[in-house]
């Protein structure tokens, strides 16, 4: 039996008269994605797919990609999306969590297996599983269900009212929660959808200054076009934005650019269905917060002790969705740790202000023990981003000898400015205690990012440790 989502989707593209374009490809129109899933379905069963097999697809932002999707949904196995420059390590861990004996890459399937992996209870009515590195960076299996998908889809296009005449940007990778969501509603609402499939500025920039009316990107792709001076974009009327913080800095410089684009700062997890909170433009205040929770969504803020914090306490954000993951894949135990009765534990650190906005002060786990003093990157990165000539900055703790962690930042200054690491430490002493201002400053072009586009603390330790050397 067909799952609900694969039903609603091959209605979509039956329904959408708006075709699905790529940048550097041919795209296709929504009958031809339709009939490209049916021959993917067909091409699973005569190769014995058996019902709720996890099946592997290769995934470069193409129209047929998401053909793909659909054909593995309609055969009634799993999508197990994996990006097409995704390290040979990668693919192994992946490979062997899943137990997969089908890779999909278009139209050519490649077998890795002779059998087909054990059957999994947890599998009988999912659609996706995404693999997310998280803090660990080990791959972790985070199984996606189709009806918890469907409806947040639904949830989603309440909130954003999505267009036919609306023209949906999306460098977002299809492996990410985000990207996935984006493009399925822009085909639920009939848009047309433009993938691109190599992130960079001039690509985006051509298309927002003659057709794009809505912008789908991390704050790290956003913070990469205003270094360059943000272009005139004549029809945007929506900015989407999530997966890391974006900061009231950059919020005011996509403001000043595309007054006439309202600005929707998202948060959520791939854990939760994405989409948990959020800071719509409609709103007056909130700036620098996540805002408000989404349609169906509860939350509280829990302190140390497991009760719930007052209002402008520190605890820990947990979730409760009806949208959220099915489980970690064959990892019971690290679903049940994820989880505080039905609230998923989001390990943000986060406080309820007097307004009814949330805010976030840092991750649990990214909390850095510099001689003794525990200090959120984020409270850094917040002040850092008050100077005048710094565009953007990310922290991280960094192993010391002497205090435990030290703090090192990685800093985007401004065109044209003559800051110097130096005067701009100096200057984070006059703003925060010393022990928080860091120890090591480097500046780059760009802040690193990890393989979905949003910055990695992972790589500030990577980058200061070159630069500084």
């Amino acid at each position: 039996m067909t799952a609900a989502l694969a039903e609603r989707l091959m209605a979509w593209l039956r329904n959408s008269r708006a075709d699905l374009r790529e940048t550097a490809g041919p795209g296709a129109a929504p009958a031809d994605i339709a009939a490209f899933a049916e021959s993917v379905r067909d091409r699973l069963r005569s190769a014995g797919v058996q019902p709720h097999e996890p099946v592997q697809l290769t995934i470069a932002n193409r129209a047929t990609d998401i053909g793909v999707m659909l054909g593995i949904w309609l055969a009634g196995a799993v999508a197990v999306p994996i990006h097409h420059a995704a390290s040979p390590t990668t693919r192994e861990a992946i490979g062997r969590a899943t137990g997969a004996r089908f890779q999909l890459d278009g139209l050519t399937i490649t077998r890795l297996a002779d059998h087909a992996p054990r059957p999994r209870d947890l599998l009988a009515s999912a659609a996706l599983i995404v693999f997310t590195s998280g803090t660990t960076g080990v791959p972790k299996g985070v199984v996606l269900g189709h009806d918890a998908l469907a409806g947040k889809i639904e949830a989603l296009d309440r909130l954003l009212s999505f267009r036919q005449d609306d023209v949906v940007v999306m460098p977002l990778q299809l492996i990410f929660i985000f990207g996935i969501w984006v493009s399925l509603l822009a085909i639920r609402s009939g848009a047309t959808l433009v993938l691109v499939q190599k992130f960079s500025p001039e690509t985006v920039e051509d298309l927002l200054a003659h057709e794009a009316t809505i912008l789908a990107a991390v704050p790290s792709m956003l913070r990469v076009m205003a270094a360059r001076a943000l272009p005139r974009a004549a029809r945007l009327r929506m900015v989407l934005t999530g997966g890391e913080s974006l900061g009231p800095a950059l919020k005011e410089t996509l403001d000043d650019a595309w007054p006439d684009a309202g600005v929707f700062d998202l948060y959520g997890s791939t854990e939760t269905g994405s989409c948990d909170f959020c800071l719509p433009p409609w709103r007056e205040t909130g700036a620098g917060t996540i805002g408000y929770p989404t349609e169906n969504v509860a939350f509280r803020i829990v302190r140390d002790d497991g009760t719930v914090a007052a209002i402008g306490e520190t605890g820990e954000l947990q979730i409760r969705t009806p949208y959220g993951m099915l489980g970690y894949l064959d990892n019971p135990a690290m679903t049940s740790a994820a989880f505080d009765g039905d609230h998923y534990r989001s390990g943000d650190l986060a406080r309820l202000r007097p307004d009814g906005c949330t805010e976030l002060v840092g991750r649990l786990k990214e909390i850095v023990s510099r001689g003794g003093n525990k200090i959120s990157p984020m409270e850094i990165e917040t002040v850092l981003c008050r100077h005048q000539d710094v565009a953007a900055a990310l922290c991280a703790g960094v192993p010391d000898a002497r205090y435990g962690e030290a703090i090192h930042a990685v800093v985007v200054p401004k065109p044209g400015t003559c800051l110097t690491p130096d005067a701009l430490k100096r200057w984070a002493g006059t703003q925060m205690e010393r022990f928080k201002v860091p120890d090591v400053v480097v500046f780059s072009e760009t802040l690193p990012v990890g393989p979905t586009g949003k910055a990695s603390r992972a790589g500030v330790r990577q980058l200061t440790a070159s630069l500084s050397g």
